[in-house]
């Protein structure tokens, strides 16, 4: 995988979000961003899963193979801690870390709703904050992160 799997800090977590915060985002949009996940993760033969709402409405899903029915949980649990926190699931895990516990042990959610595990992404846009959610979701949870990282980059980049 090309993705760069270091170990992000907290402070280029946070530079992250900020750098990938989007000028507009509309149904077309979540379609190519989409599209731009799956083409990225079958280059890698990677067997994910990729989900991308906006408010309660998913817009686009797909689901490689070597994908299960297990992924689609993950991808609930880790969309729900951005939902709750306005930020990545690694950054959310990153900070209960850095404080010398985990997110399992003094979130106080329920971990069967609740995964701040890397791979679920806010969709940011610019004057109107987070509207949205893109999630990958069948690697190890840093190449998950990476992998929307890259195509987010890419994305805004074209």
């Amino acid at each position: 995988m090309s993705t760069s799997t270091a170990t992000p800090t907290i402070p280029e977590l946070e530079e992250q979000e900020r750098r990938l915060t989007l000028p507009h985002f509309t149904h077309d949009d979540a379609w190519a961003l989409g599209a731009l996940l799956v083409e990225l993760a079958r280059e890698r033969s990677a067997p994910v899963a990729v989900d991308i709402r906006r408010g309660g409405q998913q817009l686009f899903h797909a689901a490689l193979p070597g994908s299960t029915p297990d992924n689609d949980a993950w991808i609930d649990r880790k969309r729900r801690v951005v939902e709750r926190y306005g930020c990545s699931s690694y950054l959310v895990g990153s900070r209960f870390r850095a404080k010398g516990t985990t997110f399992e042990e003094s979130s106080r959610l329920d971990l069967d709703a609740y995964a701040a595990h890397g791979g679920a992404f806010p969709i940011a846009v610019e004057g109107a904050g987070v509207i949205g959610t893109v999630v990958v979701s069948g690697l190890p949870q840093i190449e998950d992160h990476a992998l929307v990282v890259e195509a987010l980059e890419r994305f805004i980049a074209e």
